[in-house]
């Protein structure tokens, strides 16, 4: 099944948020720090990130009895993939949560099983919709937002079908007469368009390809959840590798026919070969200056390729107010707080604790970046009230995420937007002179934006290189 079969066919409550990698700021875990005076074997690989993807190749180059080094910006293992111990008894993934199609083909579902990490499963279709007034909706208008999403479904397959480049939000709004509609189906689009979409995709629907931004794969199974977090799987695929933390890459000159040299805040580092695994966030900013310059198509690539963003608030209560039997909680906003606080997720069941999950992304998710904790609190509990009644209690405290602003980041994961296509993460993984290759979420033509994508695209980037 392909991603736009799954959009297709999904139910009456959307899914969370893909992998893909994305997390919080908070940086604390500790390891070993790079050396002023760094040494490198001659015939070592540097991999360039300590996330899923550079890792993996890490770990790959190693069984085949390569000397590998990898260069982390952060003082912690993970990238985008980061888990929160901040409350002890709630293990809180800020990045990526969810392996998504569980089954028995994805990679990461089979990692988690052989080194036996705790899983459970949410339920897409186990739900409620709360309309904008803070009525909860029943069977009937239920199914009607399901009517109203197989609409969506249809008016984005025939834009697709007449082979224009429009974006997400023109397609939709031609295809459904949106001008024409009542305030209330106004109010109705816009929720599926941001839950279903721009929450999937993380681009705003303004900017997301209508003909492009669905064309991924996915694999069959369950949507699982790691009960520890998804740093079990880090930290099992850190074992053995020689990562240095605090290592800033400034630059990349691949000009020398015989090595690669990478300079860091804290010295250079010479190798064979070079993987780079930068989230295409920090490709775009121009932190890293590449000598020469990338070739056209790859950098035609980070130019045209969106960067999404997808932000997590979890308020932690001093008890449930919600149906704690549900796994997902939806809120259908005025259109005048267009994707605000419209996605939930009850992590009662799964913790055993009074925690909520808010997703905002796309545009309104970059706003609130700004926003210091206490008034993104305030606005979440303006939500909540009206879905639950003045009444309920304030949240003992919150943990939130701003991937966007994060440097290491930039934001959550890859998306593809009006101009782009398919061909350029073909580009963007492309290696260059068999020195300089590439992996990371982006560079995955059908499982960007997820972990088993990143996780893949590691292991095809140390592939190519020990083919050499």
């Amino acid at each position: 099944m392909n991603r736009r079969e799954f959009l297709i066919a999904s139910s009456a409550c959307l899914s969370g948020f893909a992998e893909s990698g994305c997390g919080g700021g908070a940086d604390s875990e500790e390891g070993k720090s790079g050396s002023s005076t760094p040494v490198v074997p001659p015939t070592s690989v540097v991999v360039i990130g300590a996330g899923m993807a550079g890792l993996a190749a890490a770990q790959k180059l190693r069984a085949a009895g390569k000397n590998v080094v990898v260069l982390e910006a952060r003082n912690r293992l993970g990238g985008r993939l980061f888990t929160s111990s901040k409350w002890a008894d709630a293990k809180l993934d800020l990045g990526a949560s969810w392996i998504h199609g569980a089954g028995d083909k994805n990679p990461i579902a089979k990692l988690a099983r052989d080194i036996g990490a705790r899983l459970t499963t949410t339920n897409l279709e186990n739900g409620e919709i709360f309309d904008t007034d803070g009525t909860q909706l029943d069977a009937t208008a239920s199914a009607q937002i399901e009517s109203l999403q197989a609409s969506i479904a249809g008016v984005l397959r025939d834009a697709q079908k007449a082979n224009i480049d429009a974006s997400v939000q023109d397609a939709v709004r031609a295809g459904l007469r949106y001008s024409n509609q009542t305030v209330a189906d106004k109010n109705r689009i816009d929720f599926l368009v941001n839950t279903r979409i721009e929450h999937e995709y993380g681009g705003e629907a303004n900017r997301l390809s209508s003909f492009w931004f669905d064309h991924g794969e996915s694999y069959e199974g369950s949507e699982a959840l790691f009960l520890d977090g998804y740093q079990v799987l880090i930290d099992h695929l850190a074992q053995g590798i020689d990562v240095r933390l605090g290592q800033v890459v400034k630059s990349i000159s691949y000009a020398n026919e015989t090595e690669v040299s990478v300079t860091t805040n804290l010295g250079t580092f010479t190798a064979q070969r070079v993987i780079v695994t930068l989230p295409l966030g920090v490709l775009q900013s121009g932190a890293v200056n590449f000598s020469p310059a990338l070739p056209n198509a790859k950098q035609a690539a980070i130019n045209k390729l969106g960067m999404g963003v997808l932000n997590k608030c979890y308020l932690r209560f001093p008890r449930a107010f919600w149906d704690t039997k549900a796994d997902w909680i939806n809120y259908i906003p005025d259109t005048n707080q267009y994707g605000q606080w419209a996605e939930w997720v009850s992590l009662a069941r799964p913790t055993g604790q009074p925690i909520l999950l808010g997703f905002n992304a796309a545009a309104f998710g970059r706003e609130i970046e700004s926003w210091n904790d206490q008034k993104i609190v305030d606005s979440a509990m303006t939500t909540l009230r009206i879905m639950y009644g003045k009444d309920i209690p304030e949240p003992t405290d919150a943990i939130i995420t701003r991937w966007g602003s994060d440097p290491y980041a930039l934001g959550a994961y890859s998306c593809d937007l009006v101009g782009s296509t398919p061909e350029m993460r073909a580009d963007l993984a492309r290696h260059i002179n068999n020195r300089l290759f590439f992996a990371g979420e982006a560079t995955e033509s059908q499982y960007y934006q997820t972990v088993h994508g990143a996780y893949q695209s590691g292991i095809r980037a140390a592939s190519e290189l020990l083919a050499l």
